[in-house]
């Protein structure tokens, strides 16, 4: 076997590895909390799974700052989500950012 070859086979077991991982991400459930006010569940496949919204955090005086809260969640887990995206990708080529 030359060396192109097994480059290529090299290349494809990462290839297969890293979707094998994503997928296993996809599906994981990542849930973020702020304040008591709020709290986001998002799969790793970046879809909103759940909302859940204090009822105290209703009351109309609280509008921005409950918004400001859902967003703080909702890029936090989305942060977290990636993180560990990257790290997956680095784990399994060695690198971050490769280009599979």
């Amino acid at each position: 076997m030359n060396q192109m070859q097994q480059m290529l086979m090299q290349a494809q077991r990462m290839q297969r590895e890293l979707k094998k991982a994503q997928d296993a991400l996809d599906v994981k459930e990542f849930t973020v909390s702020k304040g008591g006010m709020v709290e986001v569940k998002v799969l790793g496949s970046r879809k909103i799974e759940n909302i859940n919204i204090d009822a105290d955090a209703l009351d109309p005086e609280n509008k921005d700052m409950l918004e400001e809260t859902i967003l703080m969640a909702l890029n936090e887990v989305f942060e977290t989500i990636q993180e560990e995206s990257d790290a997956i990708q680095e784990k399994v080529t060695g690198q971050s950012g490769f280009p599979f």
